[in-house]
């Protein structure tokens, strides 16, 4: 990357810049690999937070299946851990998992969970075995105490799952299908779902699998405690990532953490953060970490810096890291701050191997969290920082009354925020489909057929408060 003029004297975030076209040769946006190239196997340079209400094993397989990743939070215990880490790893890289509920469960039930949109599938379980499977936007038009194992005259049709392994076959298929969605089925049983639209996106997003074809995950670990037991934990439940995460990253804790890991010679990538500083890149990288995440205070949920001051504007702070973190042979995620795909290509001309997204995903199907509406009638999910009162006192749920009250006296973070699923992007699929076209693009126009490439070509200026909002689209007339 370079800045188009005199560079600045002053840290800048997403909204301070811009990207200049260069002349291209790349001629479609199809034509460029978004591949990560390290360790992590994603073919998609995006990672879903580890905070409670954004990833659990549903996002993680979601993104998976897409080429990113997902990391499942270290709020969640051992045992929880490592069964979400498997149920991701039983999953299709081709097709998705339908929410599953018992055929005497009402419609209401499903609806706390699954919003009524379409492409979304929901298995009615008999005896425990899915016995039909229905589109959610059925839901809509049906009363809620109405019996989910009544609804089967509105179930999907079922195609044999080797009907469905080639895509542009599956697709021109599904053509015909009421609401172009078909429930998988495989040696006799029901295992899936498959849409039309899942069918296309499986021919632009390679998914990010393991040497067994399995797709990938990530998990979380804190700096404290036995961090060595819980990462042989993970790794043996079939975790390809790990995440050693804290606030502070730059701390002799972490160190301490990242060198217990890398002793540990589990042979699986080592995330850890949080810094933004090139001293704290260095130190982490010389500890032992492969990837450094990036980011103090920029998160939407995050109130470090307005509590603290401490922080750093986020494209300046993924420029410094990723330069130190290069030139020691490692990488940075850029983790929080983005708002709109233009952010995520800038945090990747900065450097960024990746970016990880938070609240961005919250309001989505796949997050965690019940399906609630507000006094409009609009859907929403409710979305919370991960050193806020409701995660300290989750995290802290077993420790004495006395000690638990010390712990939420210094409890930062926005505890309660909603966040609006949008009707015409409910899925963390819609969601990737605009980041990843608004990041091909940036690519082309600068003439990178490659996101190594495109971090070289990249030209960044500088613009004002003024200059940002030119940039903006106009919903209305003036």
């Amino acid at each position: 990357m370079q800045f188009y003029g005199q560079a600045p004297q002053h840290d800048l975030t997403y909204s301070d810049v811009f990207l200049i076209p260069s002349r291209s040769e790349v001629g479609s946006r199809l034509n460029v690999d978004l591949a990560t190239g390290d360790a992590t196997g994603m073919t998609l340079p995006l990672v879903a937070s580890n905070m409670n209400s954004v990833t659990g094993p549903r996002m993680a397989a979601a993104m998976a299946r897409r080429g990113g990743l997902g990391v499942l939070p270290q709020d969640l215990d051992d045992a929880q851990l490592a069964t979400g880490i498997r149920w991701v790893k039983r999953q299709s890289p081709l097709w998705t998992a339908a929410f599953e509920f018992d055929a005497e469960e009402g419609v209401a039930d499903v609806l706390r969970r699954v919003p009524p949109v379409a492409g979304q599938a929901v298995a009615v379980l008999r005896g425990g075995v899915p016995g039909f499977v229905l589109e959610a936007s059925h839901l809509e038009r049906m009363p809620e105490d109405a019996r989910l194992g009544d609804l089967g005259h509105f179930a999907a049709p079922v195609r044999p799952a080797a009907e469905l392994a080639d895509a542009r076959a599956a697709f021109d298929l599904l053509e015909e299908a009421e609401g172009r969605l078909a429930a998988v089925e495989e040696d006799g049983r029901l295992v899936g779902a498959f849409s039309q639209r899942d069918a296309l996106r499986s021919t632009i997003y390679p998914p990010n699998v393991d040497a067994d074809g399995r797709l990938r995950v990530a998990a979380a670990v804190g700096v404290n405690g036995d961090v060595a037991s819980r990462a042989r934990a993970l790794a043996a439940a079939g975790a390809d990532v790990l995440v050693i995460d804290t606030a502070h990253g730059h701390q002799s804790s972490m160190l301490r953490a990242i060198a217990a890991v890398r002793e540990a010679e589990l042979g699986l990538p080592i995330v850890a953060g949080n810094v933004v500083s090139a001293a704290g890149t260095r130190d982490l990288v010389s500890a032992g970490a492969s990837i450094v995440k990036v980011g103090v205070g920029p998160g939407a949920m995050c109130t470090t810096r307005m509590m603290t001051a401490v922080g750093r504007p986020q494209f300046s702070a993924v420029l410094e890291c990723a330069e130190t973190a290069r030139h020691h042979g490692a990488g940075v995620w850029a983790d929080g701050g983005v708002r709109y795909p233009r952010d995520v290509a800038l945090a990747l001309a900065a450097g960024g191997a990746a970016v990880m997204i938070g609240s961005w995903f919250a309001g989505t199907c796949e997050a965690p969290g019940t399906v609630l509406r507000d006094e409009e009638g609009r859907v929403y999910k409710e979305s919370f920082g991960m050193a806020s009162t409701r995660a300290v006192t989750s995290r802290f749920g077993g420790l004495s009354a006395y000690e638990r009250a010390r712990k939420m006296l210094f409890a930062e973070g926005i505890s309660n925020s909603t966040i609006l699923m949008d009707p015409k992007l409910p899925s963390v699929d819609d969601l990737i489909d605009i980041i990843a076209t608004g990041v091909r693009s940036s690519c082309t126009y600068a003439g990178a057929g490659s996101l190594a490439e495109f971090r070289e070509r990249a030209k960044v200026g500088i613009q004002s408060a003024a200059g940002y909002e030119e940039g903006k689209p106009l919903p209305v007339s003036w």
